[in-house]
């Protein structure tokens, strides 16, 4: 059993969901971050809080609380800092939560804090029936932009159209980009927001406007590909790259705080829904990996205790 530090929580956690870096892990293709076992997955949780460290007072036990961890978010408890839990939308199950925190904290620091975005832009979200890819959806549409988004399954840009995508791009077809610049009339897209990776940058500069940015957050095509510096250039495009696993506990906390300060009530009003594709007990791990691996879920899988 877990016992928290100062200024620590220990959370008796409901339900965690499954997320691609749980799979690099178990392959030995993503080490933890230190302090963190590297035989226990899991990077988000949804739960209670079950014991209070010294000097920690933002929660009562039995508040329910979900966010992100470092590591070993797949156990029955946890610990983290007071400050980096948020508190579960009311009336929401803990399953639904647990659906929360990685994509949809991925997602915002993706679009405000790394891409800028604003009202009336232009967004493209590649892998847009991700669980990343359907957050960034909703948050974009709720702060007004358009939003273009690309998916290799026709199914899942149906599912997405249902969430408010303005313009859905078959990527299975070939050339994605001459679509997106027929659909839009040129290259007119103000932001990107990259879950695949790979050869995808050339295609990304192809369809940005004049001073468009791109954030990469995924590589599930690959970590290489040719950069035309010229487009670059002429384009004066910026391009950043993120990732949330690795970073300090402060930074995790101010992230923690201003979503839930700017985010949360969203849930609570209904304009943001957290996209569950099932739910499933951690003793149907095994068949919850493959299922990731399938490429055949649209919105979260959960696992649940």
């Amino acid at each position: 059993m877990p016992e928290p530090s100062l200024g620590q929580i220990r959370v008796r956690v409901r339900a965690s969901a499954l997320n691609r870096a749980d799979l690099l892990q178990r392959e030995g293709n993503y080490p933890v971050p230190p302090g963190y076992a590297a035989d226990i997955a899991g990077m988000e949780y949804a739960g209670e809080v079950d014991a209070l460290g010294a000097a920690a007072s933002l929660w009562k036990k039995g508040d329910r609380v979900m966010g992100i961890i470092g590591g070993a978010g797949h156990a029955e408890f946890l610990c983290v800092h007071e400050r980096e839990a948020m508190p579960i939308p009311a009336g929401m199950s803990y399953e639904t939560a647990a659906a929360i925190p990685e994509v949809f904290l991925t997602a915002y620091d993706g679009l405000f804090n790394r891409l800028y975005l604003r009202t009336g832009e232009v967004l493209l979200i590649h892998a847009v029936g991700s669980g990343v890819g359907t957050a960034g959806l909703q948050i974009a549409r709720t702060l007004g932009a358009k939003v273009v988004g690309t998916s290799r399954s026709p199914d899942k840009l149906e599912r997405a159209k249902a969430l408010g995508l303005d313009i859905g791009i078959d990527s299975s077809r070939g050339d994605w980009p001459a679509e997106v610049g027929a659909a839009l009339g040129g290259p007119r897209v103000n932001a990107v927001m990259d879950l695949v990776g790979g050869n995808y940058l050339e295609g990304n500069l192809r369809v940005l406007a004049l001073r468009g940015r791109i954030v990469v957050i995924g590589l599930t095509a690959g970590i290489t590909a040719p950069l035309n510096m010229g487009s670059l250039l002429r384009k004066r495009a910026t391009i950043v790259g993120t990732t949330l696993r690795a970073r300090p506990l402060e930074e995790k906390i101010a992230l923690a705080r201003e979503f839930s300060d700017r985010i949360v009530g969203f849930f609570d009003s209904g304009r943001l829904q957290p996209i569950v594709d099932r739910v499933m007990p951690f003793y149907e791990i095994r068949d919850a990996h493959e299922l990731m691996e399938s490429n055949r879920t649209f919105g979260k899988i959960v696992l649940s205790w």
